[in-house]
């Protein structure tokens, strides 16, 4: 295989105090020579050609300098970012297919916002699609999306036949899945989105009982009426949303403390004042993080490959073409330019190609 002179990666310049600017990232042109020297310094890594890579809230979160579940990026790293992407290079003196990978194989890993990437061996996994699924399925239902959906809500917010379900965000890459393994578990689902559009689309082709647009004068209106009380709250934004759920729990009532999206931009993030309700119906508030079921991940794989086989789960994906188009992109996530899951393809692969 031939391969380039040179590289593009991008890497973090400067640690943006709300939102991101221009120069929050530095589009870096660097010799390939420095991943091979890096792979056959390596015993056990493979280089990766990457063709796709994910945009998730959650880089808002590792930009910034502060104690959390993983490091943050460092100042002159490339950006953090799961992808999906071909072996095409093994460590010096590996012989092809040793440790179950050879030069070829569709794997999944974190690659980051660059063309091309060595990871170790151990580090990615060699994708294998399920019947009627696609390979960018992996960085969706299939992948970090889709498993923080499915144990988010059956796990933490425990979901049962016939309760209430409210769902934040719900027009976005998790919330989409969420909503939709809400109806599958026989629950009422309510929607919020923001725009018409969204919720025209989670309405008819998802499926929920009802989908609101809080931006909509009408909203707090329009939701009092539709959710009246609610057993679990998948909540994906926090703020105001996540002040107004609070306020209509039932007994017992479960909140799923997925993410904060009107909150990552802030300087000062809003606080809670409706919290007092907690107490009164017993309910509960919790957090979680998907790695932390990493060793239930087939499970939760495999029963989704099943449901997206029968026509039971689908998928939306918004997709950037071009890695320079990732900067502008990823505050997409933030002003509810996407519908679905948004992923930048790298290369000109069919995103309905099958790998």
């Amino acid at each position: 295989m031939t391969f380039p002179e040179t590289y593009t990666h991008y890497t973090l310049a400067s640690r943006p105090k709300s939102h991101i600017q221009p120069d929050t990232f530095k589009k870096q042109t660097s010799p390939f020579s420095t991943l091979t020297q890096n792979l056959n310094a390596t015993k056990d890594g493979v280089l990766v050609a990457v063709d796709w890579i994910s945009l998730d809230p959650a880089a808002r979160g590792w930009l910034n300098d502060v104690r959390s579940y993983i490091p943050p990026v460092g100042i002159g790293e490339t950006m953090r970012a799961g992808g999906i992407g071909r072996v095409v290079g093994l460590s010096g003196g590996k012989k092809e297919g040793e440790g179950g990978l050879k030069v070829g194989d569709v794997v999944s890993g974190s690659f980051g916002w660059a063309e091309y990437a060595v990871v170790r061996e151990k580090d990615v996994e060699k994708l294998t699609v399920p019947s009627g699924a696609q390979t960018l399925d992996f960085l969706g239902v299939l992948g970090l999306t889709g498993l923080t959906a499915y144990f988010g809500l059956l796990d933490v917010g425990q979901i049962k036949a016939g309760e209430t379900l409210l769902v934040s965000g719900a027009a976005g890459a998790t919330g989409s899945i969420v909503c939709q393994i809400g109806k599958l578990r026989g629950a009422k689902v309510i929607a919020l989105a923001g725009s018409d559009d969204k919720c025209s689309w989670l309405e008819k082709e998802l499926g929920v009982d009802r989908a609101l647009n809080y931006k909509s004068k009408e909203f707090k209106k329009d939701f009092r009426e539709a959710v009246g009380y609610l057993d679990v709250f998948f909540d994906n934004v926090g703020g105001d949303i996540l002040n107004l759920a609070l306020g209509m729990l039932k007994k017992n009532a479960r909140i799923v403390v997925c993410g904060a999206i009107s909150q990552y931009n802030a300087e000062k993030p809003q606080g809670l004042t409706a919290y007092q309700t907690l107490i009164s119906q017993r309910a509960k508030m919790q957090g979680f993080i998907v790695f932390d079921y990493a060793d239930r991940y087939p499970e939760a794989i495999k029963e989704m490959s099943d449901w997206i086989r029968e026509g039971k789960l689908k998928r939306k994906f918004h997709i950037v073409k071009g890695l320079d188009k990732a900067p502008e992109s990823l505050g997409l996530l933030f002003t509810g330019g996407n519908t679905g899951k948004l992923v930048v393809q790298v290369t000109g692969v069919d995103a309905s190609a099958k790998l």
